[in-house]
């Protein structure tokens, strides 16, 4: 398993899977259509790539694993891997998820063309809610929950229900409602996956802008 796991991540590093070493596999084992391995592995080395050619890759993927990244390893101290770990685990995960709270509220802010503004950290704690939009004397709650992915969605949900009793709180003092807004990373931008909640806090404001 370990053995794998380096040979998988060195071809990925020095991109030797990639179409320019390896041709187009996808693209040519459709047009190839096999009924085993067999039938794959003659087309391949027929009409993609020689056998040839895949020993060198292998060769050069030797050199790299054996060479560079034993070098690499070789440098790298007890400090370096702690560090790394605090990087990872602190700092670029708080970037990543203040990067895509402002993503996403600036969406919301430019399609509602109203100025959504940071909550202060008493609101937060008491209220759970990250920004707000303020119409008169009324306020609406924002709460932006980044999802790790579609299937994460199910625990916020299960989350909001948790927190509805505070949201209800400040919809008793503040007059807004408190709005949930779910964002998943598409590709390398953030989108709002709950898009009907725009609508929603829509008819928010204009109910307390009326």
């Amino acid at each position: 398993m370990a053995k794998e796991w380096i040979l998988n991540s060195a071809m990925n590093r020095f991109q030797m899977n990639f179409s320019r070493n390896v041709g187009a596999v996808s693209e040519a084992i459709r047009k190839c259509s096999p009924k085993q391995i067999e039938d794959w592995e003659t087309y391949y080395f027929k009409n993609v790539r020689s056998r040839e050619h895949i020993e060198e890759l292998g060769r050069k993927l030797y050199v790299k694993i054996t060479e560079v990244i034993a070098a690499e390893v070789e440098d790298i101290k007890e400090e370096d891997c702690i560090k790394y770990m605090f990087e990872m685990v602190i700092n670029r995960t708080y970037q990543g998820y203040v990067t895509e709270i402002q993503t996403i509220y600036g969406q919301l802010q430019e399609i509602l063309k109203v100025k959504i503004e940071p909550a202060p950290d008493e609101w937060d704690r008491l209220y759970n809610v990250d920004f707000f939009i303020k119409i008169k004397e009324a306020y609406i709650g924002l709460q932006i929950k980044p999802a790790g992915g579609v299937s994460h969605i199910p625990e916020i949900f299960q989350e909001r229900s948790q927190q509805a009793v505070t949201h209800e709180k400040f919809t008793k003092k503040y007059g807004g409602r408190v709005f949930y807004v779910i964002s998943v990373k598409v590709g390398n931008n953030k989108k709002i996956q709950n898009v009907k909640v725009i609508d929603e806090i829509a008819a928010e404001i204009k109910r307390l802008s009326d």
